[in-house]
């Protein structure tokens, strides 16, 4: 299903008859009604970011619900595409923590290409309507991803944005990892915790503390 190591991983997933019904709900979900992102980038963010790559992972909750939007990714939309306010406020920190000046763009593939998995824990949405897809039963699969990578050896971040991305934490107990927490980004909370949290600067230092290759950040 995603061409990498994730194969291997999910393989007991795979072969569950669980997991099966599951797909074809999902598949009849976009059958019936017009879903997000397109069926072929549903697992985007494994596809692009092999477990064996991961350095770092940022926990989103679904996908964005507009026309055009969503490809898979974590706060991700396609170039082309206006960049939500949630990416933009992503964008003004990082600008104030790295001195990254923001791309016109908010296609955030470079990032994922670099080792950081953009997973929500939602993988669709009906269109127009946020949250349509709770209860679909993904978040069984992606917490189970959350558990494959609390496994890892090699040390990895966790950047939790948010009370939802929060509640994973429960998920991550092993301690040679390092979790960074924050408010949400969106214009809602971003200026009660989330601007100056500096999360990039703090993932990279984590990453050269463990002699492993800092992330770049840089999307032009």
């Amino acid at each position: 299903m995603i061409g990498n190591d994730w194969d291997i991983l999910l393989k007991d997933v795979y072969n569950k008859e669980g997991f099966k019904t599951f797909m074809k709900k999902v598949k009849n979900e976009y059958q019936d009604s017009i879903c997000y992102p397109k069926y072929e980038n549903i697992f985007n963010a494994l596809k692009m970011t092999p477990y064996k790559n991961v350095k770092v992972v940022i926990i989103g909750q679904d996908p964005y619900h507009g026309d055009g939007e969503a490809h898979g990714l974590s706060f991700s939309v396609q170039k082309g595409i206006k960049i939500p306010p949630s990416l933009k406020n992503i964008f003004q920190e990082l600008y104030n923590d790295l001195g990254i000046i923001a791309p016109k763009h908010g296609d955030l593939s470079k990032w994922a290409k670099e080792g950081v998995l953009l997973l929500n824990s939602i993988l669709t949405v009906k269109k127009d309507t946020p949250l349509s897809h709770q209860n679909l039963g993904w978040q069984q699969l992606t917490d189970y991803i959350i558990k494959l990578l609390n496994a890892k050896k090699q040390p990895i971040v966790f950047i939790l944005w948010g009370s939802h991305a929060r509640s994973k934490k429960e998920f991550i107990t092993n301690k040679k990892h390092l979790i960074i927490q924050s408010p949400h980004p969106s214009p809602l909370s971003a200026s009660r915790g989330f601007f100056g949290s500096k999360p990039f600067s703090k993932a990279n230092n984590f990453l050269k503390q463990n002699n492993i290759k800092e992330v770049d950040f840089t999307l032009q």
